[in-house]
């Protein structure tokens, strides 16, 4: 008996896919994990620049109140921080959300890099000239899959939460990325 019979072909073509199938789907896995990975990073990142930007609020108004001078520079400055009238106060973002956008001018409220979200939902980041922004107009910017939110919780009179958040959807899967950390007076 020459050649080979149906029944063998049949086999032998069902064990060669399977021993094809098997890796490229392994391979397929491990580039949408590598994917979930760079996203993960990105995200984490995100979030630590908006904990690092509120300090940076925070800082800007000791600076400012220690250059006015006085006797209570370090209590001046937090309550400037958390409730005061001028623009680097968080006092919005702790009734609501807001976005960050660093490309805009330090501070809070309409025009500066924190806003409140408009109503349910914050915008999506783009990258823009190597930045992550609110600013779709911007030359060259790109919609990423990122939207990132700051939110601060008074702990207590000395104590601030700020919660930052980035969350994103990859092939339907919603992920999430949230970093803490407390936010106290100078002194």
């Amino acid at each position: 008996m020459k050649g080979f019979t149906l029944i063998e072909t049949m086999i032998a073509v069902t064990i060669l896919t399977l021993a094809v199938a098997g890796p490229l789907y392994t391979a397929s896995r491990a580039i949408v994990a590598a994917e979930t990975a760079r996203d993960q990073l990105t995200a984490s990142y995100l979030a630590q620049e908006g904990i690092e930007y509120v300090r940076a609020m925070r800082d800007n108004e000791y600076l400012a109140a220690y250059q006015a001078g006085g006797a209570s520079v370090s209590s001046v400055a937090w309550t400037n921080f958390l409730t005061g009238g001028d623009a680097a106060a968080i006092t919005q973002c702790r009734t609501s959300t807001c976005t960050l956008d660093p490309a805009r001018a330090m501070g809070s409220g309409s025009g500066f890099s924190l806003q409140p979200c408009s109503g349910e939902s914050c915008t999506p980041l783009y990258l823009a000239n190597g930045i992550y922004t609110q600013q779709s107009d911007l030359g060259g910017a790109v919609r990423t899959p990122f939207t990132r939110t700051i939110q601060a919780v008074n702990v207590s009179a000395s104590d601030e939460r700020i919660v930052s958040t980035v969350s994103w959807s990859f092939h339907g899967n919603p992920y999430s990325v949230t970093i803490t950390s407390h936010l106290t007076p100078w002194q």
